[in-house]
């Protein structure tokens, strides 16, 4: 079976094919994170939905005209990597240009699952190109069923990563609820923690410093995520200054993401909106990995009072010690 629709957007070629193959255009619309090598035989491996990863390897690469890449799923779909392929071919129309998308090499269960996924994200798209608020919020990225350590950190992520977006090199003096730290310094701490992480689970994530806030933890996160999701949660993990449970530190990522998604929203002034499921699995975490010792280290203020009426992510970021009215 093949899935084959033709959209319009009006943009030029070269526009509609960074948004289709580069990792920052991708995350407007389609992916929570990506990886990408652009070149024949290169690999890709996208974060579509918290839990859900395609992974494949370019075929052909005709810059502002033609990109193929098989397709698969890591998990899920009955569909391993490089089992289908897409083809992306783009024209020149009247106002824009004509995005034709094939998926071939599926069954009939796997088109009309696909279809249904194509049909999604190209609506997305057209919205992303159309729009001036862009596609927006991806509600298919916010709940994760089943959710576990990674759905989780994934789902945190695209809370994050939408917060870092407004933020700009002229908001790095403000100041945020974490710890007397300025944005600047947050993030500074943010990418040393992702950092550390992701070179004690071997991925050797490289810090770009000089790249936007979005672009910069987006950078050091997917790969992070990526090579914890492969080794799972058993056993310990080597951080150097200790052997911890890899629970702990799943766990710890986990806070990092979407409790400084939280600091950074409130330091800009910006609404976050997180999902129940997320943020009630990551308080279980907190829970876990908060303990007096690590408050009495200095890790952590204690706990803050919060309302009754608190919602979820209040009480998470309450137990980390946040005042709610920062």
């Amino acid at each position: 079976m093949k899935f084959d629709k033709t959209i319009h957007l009006p943009v030029s070629p070269d526009e509609a094919f960074a948004l289709v193959t580069d990792p920052e255009r991708l995350r407007r619309w389609q992916t929570v994170a990506a990886r990408v090598d652009l070149r024949v035989g290169g690999e890709y491996r996208w974060t579509v939905t918290p839990g859900h990863h395609a992974s494949g390897t370019f075929q052909e690469i005709e810059p502002g005209k033609r990109v193929v890449f098989t397709w698969g799923w890591e998990s899920g779909m009955d569909l391993a990597p490089g089992a289908s392929t897409v083809t992306i071919t783009l024209e020149p129309d009247e106002n824009g240009t004509s995005l034709r998308l094939e998926h071939e090499g599926l069954t009939d269960e796997q088109a009309a699952a696909h279809a249904e996924g194509w049909n999604h994200y190209l609506d997305r798209l057209t919205a992303e190109t159309s729009s001036a608020t862009g596609a927006g919020p991806d509600d298919w990225a916010a709940a994760p069923d089943p959710i576990d350590h990674f759905s989780a950190a994934d789902a945190s992520l695209a809370v994050l990563l939408r917060v870092l977006r407004n933020i700009t090199s002229e908001d790095y003096g403000k100041p945020t609820p974490c710890q007397n730290f300025t944005i600047g310094q947050l993030l500074d701490h943010l990418a040393g923690s992702l950092k550390s992480v992701g070179t004690a689970l071997g991925a050797d994530p490289t810090d770009r410093t000089d790249a936007s806030a979005e672009a910069r933890i987006a950078g050091l996160a997917q790969p992070t995520l990526e090579a914890f999701t492969r080794r799972g949660a058993e056993g310990t993990v080597d951080m150097g200054f200790a052997e911890l449970p890899a629970t702990v530190v799943a766990g710890i990522v986990n806070l990092e993401l979407l409790v400084h998604a939280w600091d950074f929203a409130k330091a800009i002034g910006q609404e976050i909106r997180v999902a129940d499921v997320v943020s009630d699995h990551v308080t279980r975490l907190a829970e876990e990995t908060i303990s007096d010792q690590v408050r009495a280290s200095g890790s952590f203020a204690a706990a803050q009072p919060v309302a009754e009426t608190a919602g979820s992510l209040e009480r998470l970021v309450a137990f980390t010690g946040r005042t709610i009215s920062a």
